[in-house]
């Protein structure tokens, strides 16, 4: 009976322990999910499979073409008639040296003979293509490029989907360690009313002394309650973009401090540069249209194919016959040229309009990685400046409080120093946030967001 007991006892932990790891998450499990379940990364998943579909199509080009077809056909009347005159015809008796001299003639009649009234046909076609002005390789090169560019896109969209679980997990953190300092916040002013009320009823303090703390508390309390809808709202984002069901009790495990310098995350944005997704499908786009003018050029090229062809044949009463045979094409465009010379100018024009992006859009990644560090310095200075400001915020309420004991200072200044010393926190929160989140941004732009 003990035995079973303590059975039951230590299922019961188990299942606390189960429940307790489901109603918290690290930054890290939650990028997982995210990873997982987001909507955009399982379309980029698909959309390289699409691709792996069209470069695998694309190769099927080098293989012969097969085409086979036939027909059965009953016409009204014969297609072809031949008609023969009747007359007399001289009889042979052996000798072709009698023919001209023949003193015998057979009556023959005037007939009418009727062709092709039904009949069956079928044929088999392989046509191997030997040079199709290189469209054949192009066209497999730029599939794998395709390829190569929802690959990169995936990638793009893997580094985008943890940059903004990254966001969005501190802000849920934020959010949650407001609502501890409020919390304390509260306490304090409960226990300041309760102070100030028995100092009323002792008729020691004001009843006006009363009535602004139970003012400002009011004020807490709605701050309290904005807060609560806030991170409710947050939490409900959160979880829809991690695709997970939304769980009011779930809680953020990692912490807002910060450990490390930017000093620490520091790259040089030329040596960053190559390693930025946005960059490669840049250099991916001018390859493209490359390979996509040399398969313009290839339409205006000879083309030149081998084939073997069989045929049957069954038409009206007599026999059917199976024939086969051999050949070559060669096609050649002559007019085409005309215009085609224009569609080639126009793919040169694309293909510089393709390197001046590359160019442009380079600069601008530069420009992009040296913004999102001096975002990340100007976070970390603004979370030094937060903490300076605390410490001062928490100095002023220890002099305000000594001064209202003692009878020096109003209850307002205390209430004042109390928000003021509460604001600095709630900035601290924040900057500390910023900073986390600035880091991540960072890293991303830098090229080492996955």
């Amino acid at each position: 009976m003990k035995r079973i007991n303590i059975y039951i006892i230590l299922a019961a932990i188990l299942c606390v322990g189960q429940n307790y790891a489901q109603n918290s998450m690290t930054l890290e499990q939650s990028k997982q999910l995210a990873l997982q379940n987001n909507v955009k990364n399982k379309n980029s998943r698909l959309q390289i499979e699409a691709s792996r579909q069209t470069r695998k199509s694309a190769f099927t080009n080098y293989f012969p073409s097969i085409s086979a077809g036939g027909m059965i056909f009953g016409a009204q009347k014969p297609m072809m008639e031949m008609e023969s005159k009747g007359g007399n015809l001289p009889v042979y008796d052996g000798n072709p040296a009698n023919l001209g001299t023949a003193t015998q003639f057979a009556y023959f009649p005037s007939t009418t003979t009727a062709l092709m009234k039904k009949g069956k046909v079928g044929f088999v076609n392989v046509i191997q293509p030997i040079f199709a002005g290189g469209r054949i390789i192009n066209g497999n090169k730029l599939a794998s490029l395709g390829e190569e560019v929802s690959e990169y896109q995936s990638k793009l969209a893997k580094d985008e989907t943890l940059l903004k679980t990254e966001q969005q997990y501190w802000q849920i953190v934020s959010l949650e360690e407001k609502t501890k300092t409020i919390a304390k916040y509260e306490e304090l002013l409960n226990s300041l009313l309760n102070k100030v009320s028995d100092a009323f009823n002792s008729g020691v303090a004001m009843k006006n002394d009363v009535l602004k703390v139970k003012l400002k508390l009011s004020e807490v309390l709605l701050n309290k309650s904005k807060l609560d809808n806030g991170r409710k709202l947050a939490l409900m984002a959160f979880c829809q973009h991690i695709g997970v069901p939304y769980d009011s009790t779930l809680k953020m495990k990692d912490e807002l401090a910060v450990k490390d310098t930017p000093q620490s995350y520091f790259v040089d944005n030329s040596e960053s540069l190559p390693k930025r997704t946005e960059y490669s499908l840049l250099a991916k786009s001018i390859e493209a249209e490359k390979l996509q003018t040399s398969m313009k050029l290839g339409e205006f090229l000879p083309q030149a194919g081998i084939g073997v062809s069989g045929m049957y044949m069954k038409f009206d009463e007599g026999k059917s016959r199976t024939l086969g045979m051999i050949f070559g094409t060669v096609s050649v465009p002559i007019s085409g040229w005309w215009g085609g010379s224009h569609d080639l100018q126009e793919r040169s024009l694309k293909e510089q309009i393709a390197e001046n992006n590359f160019k442009d859009n380079s600069e601008l990644l530069l420009l992009q990685m040296e913004k999102g560090w001096q975002d990340l310095s100007d976070a970390y200075k603004q979370y030094l400046l937060c903490i300076e400001s605390k410490a001062q915020a928490e100095e002023n309420l220890k002099v305000n409080e000594d001064g209202y004991k003692n009878g020096l200072i109003t209850i307002s200044d205390l209430l004042e120093a109390q928000a003021l010393l509460q604001q600095t926190k709630d900035n601290l929160i924040d900057a500390e946030a910023s900073y986390k989140t600035k880091a991540g941004s960072y890293l991303s732009l830098t090229g080492r967001g996955s």
